[in-house]
């Protein structure tokens, strides 16, 4: 990527992708309301197994120190977690919506504009694909019974993560189609929430076969996609999910 704002790479062999975290409450044991930054293993494993250096971006709210880690940074992936809250989108909460965390709005807005004013590729993973969306003006439907569609596949699937489940049509015109090679795949699912209006400057390039968009790339931006499932889960068992990380990781050398 020629236009990418990058000196960072001088220093290191393999380039450094920042991974967007997530904090959890302890509700028991012996440090009850005790707040823990983490982010599951899947991602670093990822990252690492596709030519990666794995580097977990501390939560906060802080413009300074999300600018100072996005500068450490060769690419980035926003990674799943709660519900985007409704009025980042416009909207007024809906009795199905779940758990939200608007700081964690606040933190994955200011991640994401800060990466994109230095150009480095982005992966969001399902709640990261939700955030694209929202944070560059599109919608989401709180759940998805309100899209009243009676065709509606499982998408929380009750399964080892590590099953695909349900099959997706891939667009030719498409980053995920370069990873794939196929116009078909079959995913992991495990989620409430779905993009509704996908935002401007952007398209949408798989999707389910109950019209579930799965994944949206930026029309103008080199390397900005979004994923509804869990290719971090699947990349161990499945080839495809494999070509897509090393994909994201070779855009991030370049």
């Amino acid at each position: 990527m020629s236009d990418k704002i990058s000196g960072r790479k001088e220093n290191h062999s393999k380039p450094v992708i920042g991974i967007s975290s997530n904090v959890m409450v302890e509700k028991g044991g012996l440090f009850p309301g005790y707040k823990i930054n983490y982010i599951n293993k899947d991602y670093v494993d990822s990252v690492i197994a596709s030519g990666g250096t794995p580097l977990i971006l501390a939560f906060s709210t802080d413009i300074e120190l999300i600018r100072i880690q996005v500068d450490m940074l060769d690419g980035m992936i926003l990674s799943g977690g709660h519900d985007v809250f409704p009025p980042n989108y416009g909207e007024e909460p809906r009795p199905k919506l779940e758990e939200v965390f608007p700081d964690r709005d606040s933190y994955d807005f200011m991640l994401l504009e800060e990466a994109k004013k230095r150009r480095i590729p982005i992966l969001g993973i399902c709640r990261g694909a939700q955030v694209i969306n929202a944070y560059e003006g599109g919608t989401l439907y709180q759940d998805l019974s309100y899209m009243n569609n009676e065709e509606l596949y499982k998408h929380s699937q009750g399964h080892d993560p590590r099953i695909k489940t349900h099959a997706v049509n891939v667009e030719r015109d498409s980053v995920l189609y370069k990873a794939f090679g196929e116009e078909q795949a079959r995913v992991n699912s495990f989620h409430h929430q779905a993009i509704k209006e996908v935002a401007p400057d952007y398209k949408v390039t798989v999707k389910a076969g109950d019209g579930v968009i799965e994944a949206i790339e930026s029309k103008s931006y080199p390397f900005l996609v979004g994923v509804q499932w869990h290719p971090e889960m699947l990349i161990k068992d499945h080839e495809d999910m494999r070509r897509l990380f090393e994909l994201f990781i070779k855009e991030c050398s370049e």
